[in-house]
């Protein structure tokens, strides 16, 4: 199955210029979402990780099958001010502007492995910034795992020293 037909492409979303890439087609085929697991179960030791954290929103359901394929948990990254409790937050750069994320700082225990979940690497302003938010509560960042990379945006530059892989490649 080519991975690259369950992906749609929306122009001028979510602004006039950008041609966003769409999982949800992906998401919605059982067969497409089984090989992108599988995949990965192929690249992922099961001993490179105790947690899987996903970015907001499209890494929830990445990271969410990868914790219940691995018997593994899953930890959320999300917008500031979505996470009750005591959070760490920090401000980064993306493609089109800047954004806030935030971890609850009890969501990783010291010297954990987490392994990060993301639908898309683009410039890695976002993966650079959850690396860090799971660094700064004691966690061990062991890899990052996408979906899709944008190569000519070079953000594997941005996670340089990090483990990566990333299944379809624009």
């Amino acid at each position: 199955m080519n991975l690259k037909n369950k992906i749609d492409e929306i122009p001028d979303f979510p602004k006039k210029g950008i041609l966003f890439r769409d999982i949800s087609p992906l998401l919605r085929d059982p067969a497409a979402l089984s090989l992108v697991i599988d995949e990965f179960t192929k690249i992922i030791h099961p001993s490179d990780v105790d947690v899987f954290a996903g970015i907001e929103s499209r890494g929830f359901p990445l990271a969410c099958a990868l914790a219940l394929k691995y018997n593994k948990g899953m930890i959320m990254i999300r917008k500031q001010g979505k996470l009750p409790g005591i959070t760490h937050k920090t401000t980064y750069n993306i493609e089109y502007g800047t954004a806030t994320m935030e971890i609850q700082t009890n969501a990783i225990k010291k010297g954990q492995k987490v392994y990060i979940c993301d639908d898309l690497l683009a410039t890695g302003g976002t993966a650079k910034a959850a690396a860090s938010l799971v660094e700064k509560v004691g966690g061990n960042v062991s890899g990052f795992a996408f979906i899709i990379e944008l190569t000519d945006l070079k953000g594997s530059k941005s996670i340089k020293g990090y483990k990566y892989n990333a299944l379809v490649k624009y």
